[in-house]
Formats: C-alpha cells, sequence, structure tokens
C-alpha cells in the first residue's frame, strides 16, 4: 500500500503533460494515431467475441429402480439377463477405440517415415 499513498492522479497527469509539450507536434499525432488504432483493433475483436453456443439437447439417463428385499436369485437373475446388453455396450466401447488407436497409429508411421 505504500506505493499507492505516492501516487499522485493530479502529479501523474501534470507528468503526461509535461512529457507531451516536450514532444515534437509529429510524435504526438503519431502517439495518439498509434493509440487510436490499437484501441480499435481490440475493440473490433471484443465485439466479435459473442459466438452462441449451439443447442445440444441433453442426455436423459433413466434409472431402474429396484426394490430393496430382492433375493440373491433374483439379483443374480437380473445380472444374466443385463448381460448380453453390458457386453455389446462394452464391445462397441472397444472397437471405436481400436479405430481410434489405428488412426494415430497410421499418423505416426507417417510421421516415422518422413523421419519426425
Amino acid at each position: 500500500m505504500s506505493m499507492f499513498s505516492r501516487f499522485s492522479p493530479l502529479r501523474a497527469f501534470r507528468d503526461l503533460r509535461g512529457y507531451l509539450r516536450s514532444r515534437k507536434p509529429y510524435e504526438v499525432a503519431f502517439l495518439a494515431l498509434s493509440v487510436a488504432i490499437t484501441w480499435t483493433v481490440i475493440l473490433v475483436f471484443a465485439r466479435d467475441t459473442n459466438v452462441e453456443k449451439p443447442y445440444i439437447e441433453p442426455e436423459i439417463i433413466y434409472v431402474q429402480d429396484y426394490a430393496a428385499n430382492r433375493t440373491d436369485a433374483e439379483i443374480v437373475a437380473q445380472q444374466k439377463k443385463d448381460l448380453p446388453a453390458e457386453l455389446a455396450r462394452k464391445k462397441v466401447i472397444e472397437d471405436a477405440r481400436e479405430k481410434r488407436r489405428q488412426e494415430f497409429k497410421k499418423i505416426d508411421d507417417k510421421l516415422k517415415s518422413w523421419g519426425i
């Protein structure tokens, strides 16, 4: 805080005014022009950043509710019934991973052939 206690906006303004008075008129004009161009570019980019996100439907996950008093036999029977769907889902995931792995291997082989 001691640094800000010595700061005076009035003294800063006087210092800037004295600096600008000691410069030649064309230097002040080029300073103003460069500040104007810089702020114009910043404002154009800031104004152009309003990119709307495309709407993506939310993924709804339904949860199956089971009775709390199920027997072990009922649980095992339900697991056997759900096993084919679970295995199919895991196969789809593994196939997608393998396909992606092959794509990266192809790129890696091409880079190696270039010596990279």
